[in-house]
């Protein structure tokens, strides 16, 4: 966030306050410590025979108008029987569980922030350090953001005591947020991941037809992997109190995928009470140099994952929020009740839906290609205090 410079009409900082207010979400803006407040999120994914559902709670606290500190808990009970795990073995459930804290200190204009994220699963394990720096300048109308994390992780295989692999990410990132006009703001944002070790699912396989017959080895992938991203987002308040928030993004890595991905909000605050949003995102990828639904002969690095596949999808986005302002709830700054729900269609290009019963009707590798849907349901409360 941002002070407001007093030269600015009560209009215009309203004007500005409101589009922060939702810009910020995925952009970085700072000179002002977040709020002390608390939520409580359940969330439920649900498509490709995948089921991901669970709570989050998170606290965040300000102290001495120059620290505010965090915490967050959140788990994730997944139920899989999707179609990788359908042809290469039995359904499966598992539980993730992530906790994570942080702080942030201003000073003048300037924010340092810290963090420190665990998650643990029965057969991964990962832990993140971040660190953050934010400087505002030019009358606290522009501000620059640098980022620097780094993942230690440890890849597991259920049933195989003794296989325990590491991992290792390191993540880099630079924005910049301009706010141009008093109904327009935008920013860009680059980032570049480094990823070393480990880097392919334990437990996928890929189809390798010989003379010899079918073979089902596990997927091999390159041990380094670097990726750049940039984005480009604008946000422009709208006469009659409403907003819109445009994003592009482009990305590129060593394996060969290259990916471009569009999103358009329009947000509508109703009465003094509502906000309501609607969204549409575009996402689409080439393959990766070493994927195939198929391999004819063994080679260093093989990939048979959907995800490296060639692919395209679509979401559609609607959520609401409500303030309460009944007496009862006057005892906190601000309540409010979050409902959110995102429709996702995937369509693979050259990922076969390589059920048993399609291999054999079609043929090996020409099996009709894949995809799915998914529903994605978030309901939040949050509380300011």
């Amino acid at each position: 966030m941002f002070h407001v410079n007093q030269q600015h009409s009560p209009r215009i900082a309203a004007h500005l306050l409101l589009l922060v207010a939702v810009f910020a979400q995925g952009t970085a803006l700072a000179a002002v410590l977040p709020e002390d407040r608390s939520e409580l999120l359940y969330h439920s994914y649900e498509g490709g025979g995948v089921t991901i559902n669970g709570p989050s709670v998170l606290v965040r606290k300000q102290f001495a108008e120059t620290v505010s500190v965090w915490g967050n808990y959140y788990v994730d009970m997944v139920s899989s029987a999707s179609l990788d795990v359908l042809t290469q073995g039995s359904a499966y459930t598992e539980e993730r569980t992530e906790t994570g804290g942080g702080i942030d200190y201003l000073h003048d204009r300037t924010t340092m922030s810290l963090s420190y994220t665990r998650s643990i699963e029965t057969d991964y394990e990962a832990s993140t350090v971040g660190i953050g720096i934010s400087q505002e300048f030019f009358g606290d109308l522009s501000t620059l953001t640098l980022g620097y994390s780094q993942g230690n992780d440890t890849v597991m295989r259920n049933g195989d005591e003794n296989f325990s692999q590491p991992a290792q990410h390191q993540r880099f990132s630079l924005g910049f947020t301009q706010i141009l006009t008093k109904n327009w703001i935008m920013s860009f944002s680059a980032e570049t991941v480094s990823d070393t070790g480990f880097l392919n699912n334990a437990y996928r396989q890929v189809r390798l037809s010989q003379v010899g017959g079918l073979s089902t080895p596990f997927e091999s992938y390159p041990t380094t992997h670097n990726s750049d991203a940039y984005a480009l987002r604008s946000m422009y308040y709208l006469p009659y109190r409403a907003a819109l928030r445009a994003e592009v993004r482009t990305y590129t890595d060593s394996w060969g995928v290259k990916s471009n991905n569009y999103e358009l909000r329009y947000i509508h605050p109703y009465k003094d009470q509502w906000i309501f949003e609607t969204k549409y995102r575009a996402y689409s990828q080439n393959q990766a140099d070493f994927y195939a639904s198929v391999f004819t002969e063994p080679r260093e690095f093989m990939a048979s994952d959907k995800e490296m596949s060639a692919f395209s999808d679509f979401t559609l986005g609607l959520g609401a929020s409500y303030e309460v302002k009944a007496d009862w709830a006057s005892v906190f700054d601000k309540l409010t009740l979050n409902l959110y729900w995102d429709y996702m269609s995937f369509d693979y290009d050259n990922y076969p839906n390589k059920t048993p019963e399609n291999t054999q009707e079609f043929g090996l590798g020409n099996e009709p290609a894949y995809s799915f849907s998914a529903n994605v349901i978030r309901f939040f409360v949050s509380v300011w205090y």
